[in-house]
């Protein structure tokens, strides 16, 4: 039989609630413990979440927006709504709606009881050991002024700060004034997520001795490593960058004051950012006013996508500087490379450009004040493959080219004397798939029973977190500014950048014909669904990740809405502290549901969803779909497979 409570005891209860959710603020560890045991023994005793929790709340708007949607909840999306208790998301509500800036505070444990992404704090500094020290296995430690001063031995860094979501470790002033002081990073901050190196006035001063960077932040998501003054007036300590950033996503290198005053201070980068995606790596004021500097770039930015490159007053009033660029942006796809005041006033500069910028798909290049007024310079460009209008008021002597290719236009202020071979034109020839990976964009003529295709690798690739239910979200300022205070994630840091790169993609005019949205809460991805479909939407995804990297079989083929075109909301996955999607509805889809079975047993081992967009005519000509296909915007149909993680929304079937 049914219970009744009188409305006095439904009034009395309210009150009890809201007075707790008050009193929370003052005693935040305490109430957590205290909600989240009593959660897990609602959840225990009835199988179902806590009806007063946010997830609980953020399902039954759910059922009230999309009525008609089936009450379909799949897991992959219902895992990511808020774990946060009735009275934990008053208490951070109440605060938030306050002041946003006083949940700083309490930010250890909001991000813990929330499931956010936030960065650590920092331990205060280790003390300088003149020892020689391994660092196996650390994390996010302090290692200002370590070092310093010390007189010969070494330091070992391997397998530091590896496979974490936010590593933040800082070098300040590491190794200064030392003196044969040798420095090793090997297998350094490894598959990383948002991270976040300094390496401020390191070696500044050093005295012999060497710095090593072995196997340095390979396979990290979105790395920011800001090199600052370092090795700057040093006297013949050299430095190695070995498979420095390789197959990496996204993220930032700054190199700012690197070997300047510098006396025989070799530097050489091998295999950097080889293999990356949209890598970005920046030289300001490089080997400045150095005495013979010798810095080589090797197979530097190989085989990467869209890399991009910028030297500024790199070796300018150098002395005897030798400057080696062999093989570098190879097999690459587009990417830019800017050369502004490089080698200026220098003396006797050389400067080598071997089989540079043999891009399988042209990029650009831009040399203004390369070399200029120095004495003596040697400069020579050696199967250099770029436009030849790039080039602007460069040294007037001592330039070579030889078996230049590429160029149409020829300047007017270019001598042809200095070719030593006649410019030709690169063969044209149909565009080889290097760097996509195989699968990831396919023919819609794939998606059908018994093709043998590639699967890419599908996994969610992102850092794990939570929605914030949206009594808090929509108290917090959607500023750059002012959530990178908030979540204590300064603009300069990996996590900083990404918060402004996210605001600044959400406030991104929509492209012809899409309707886009960024959804900080549960409530608000639920919205734009329904607004986009209807009563009827149903987000889907691809069931697991089992198939991944390998070949599959397609088994039964179903597409929704009959197979014709249709609505649809994809949502993507961005990079911030508190889950947030980018959603858009784009013209002209079909989207499908395929059985995805093995190869050789033909069991199923998989259900994969596939949206095929028919309308390519927007879309650059340097998307990954056409290096990878072989065609140019709007002569064909692109299809993909939903990732894990993200989702599309169509309406029921």
């Amino acid at each position: 039989m049914a219970i009744l409570l009188h409305p006095f005891f439904l009034f009395m209860l309210f009150i009890s609630i809201f007075i707790s959710s008050i009193d929370a603020a003052n005693s935040f560890s305490l109430f957590t413990a205290k909600s989240a045991a009593a959660n897990a023994a609602v959840a225990g005793s009835t199988g179902r979440p806590n009806p007063f929790t946010a997830k609980a709340a953020a399902l039954r708007y759910w059922d009230r927006k999309i009525p008609d949607g089936g009450h379909n909840h799949p897991s992959f999306l219902t895992s990511k709504l808020s774990p946060l208790s009735a009275v934990d998301s008053a208490t951070y509500s109440t605060l938030a709606g306050a002041n946003p800036s006083s949940l700083t505070p309490h930010l250890p444990a909001l991000c813990s009881a929330a499931h956010l992404l936030c960065a650590p704090a920092i331990s205060s500094s280790l003390s300088s050991d003149s020892k020689d020290s391994n660092f196996i296995s650390y994390e996010n430690r302090n290692f200002t002024n370590y070092g310093t001063a010390a007189a010969g031995g070494a330091n070992s860094f391997k397998n530091y700060s590896d496979s974490l979501n936010v590593p933040v470790d800082t070098f300040r002033r590491y190794s200064r004034d030392s003196a044969g002081h040798d420095e090793s990073f090997a297998s350094y901050s490894r598959e990383g997520n948002v991270v976040t190196t300094n390496f401020t006035s390191y070696a500044t001063a050093a005295t012999g001795g060497a710095g090593r960077f072995s196997s340095y932040h390979q396979e990290t998501n979105v790395p920011n490593l800001k090199f600052s003054n370092y090795n700057a007036d040093a006297n013949g300590h050299t430095q190695t960058f070995s498979s420095y950033a390789d197959d990496t996503n996204s993220g930032d290198q700054s190199f700012s004051g690197y070997g300047k005053h510098g006396n025989d201070a070799p530097s050489s980068f091998t295999s950097y950012g080889n293999n990356s995606n949209v890598m970005g790596s920046t030289f300001t004021n490089y080997a400045e006013e150095a005495n013979a500097a010798g810095d080589s770039f090797t197979t530097y930015g190989f085989n990467g996508n869209v890399p991009e490159n910028n030297f500024k007053n790199y070796a300018d009033e150098a002395n005897a500087a030798t400057e080696t660029f062999t093989s570098y942006r190879d097999q690459s796809n587009v990417g830019d490379d800017t050369f502004r005041s490089y080698g200026n006033d220098g003396n006797h500069p050389t400067l080598k450009f071997s089989n540079y910028g043999n891009s399988f798909n042209e990029g650009s290049d831009r040399f203004q004040s390369y070399a200029e007024n120095a004495n003596n310079a040697n400069v020579s460009f050696k199967g250099y493959n770029g436009d030849i209008t790039g080039f602007s008021s460069y040294s007037k002597t001592g330039v070579t080219f030889k078996n230049y290719k590429n160029s149409s236009v020829v300047p007017p202020n270019f001598s042809p004397e200095k070719m030593e071979e006649t410019v030709t034109p690169v063969k044209s020839g149909k565009i080889v798939n290097r760097w996509v990976e195989p699968g990831k964009f396919f023919r819609e003529s794939s998606l059908k029973e018994g093709t043998v295709m590639p699967m890419p690798d599908i996994r969610d690739k992102m850092p794990e977190r939570s929605f914030l239910p949206r009594s808090i979200v929509e108290k917090l300022p959607f500023s750059a500014t002012e959530l990178s205070r908030i979540f204590s994630a300064p603009a300069d840091t990996a996590l900083g950048k990404a918060v402004a790169d996210t605001i600044a993609e959400c406030e991104r005019k929509p492209s012809r014909g899409e309707t886009k949205r960024c959804a900080t809460s549960a409530e608000d991805m639920i919205d734009f669904a329904a607004e986009v479909i209807g009563s009827s939407a149903v987000p889907r995804s691809t069931e697991t990740t089992d198939g991944s990297n390998g070949q599959i079989l397609v088994g039964r083929v179903k597409g929704l809405n009959g197979g014709k075109v249709t609505k649809a909301v994809s949502c993507h996955q961005s990079l911030f502290p508190y889950l947030t999607y980018y959603c858009h509805s784009v013209p002209m889809v079909r989207v499908y549901e395929a059985e995805i079975l093995a190869v050789d047993s033909k069991k199923r081992i998989n259900r994969g969803v596939a949206i095929c967009h028919l309308d390519t005519s927007d879309w650059s000509e340097g998307h990954g779909a056409f290096v990878a296909l072989g065609f140019k915007p709007g002569e064909i149909e692109v299809c993909h497979w939903i990732f894990e993680g993200d989702m599309t929304w169509t309406v029921a079937d």
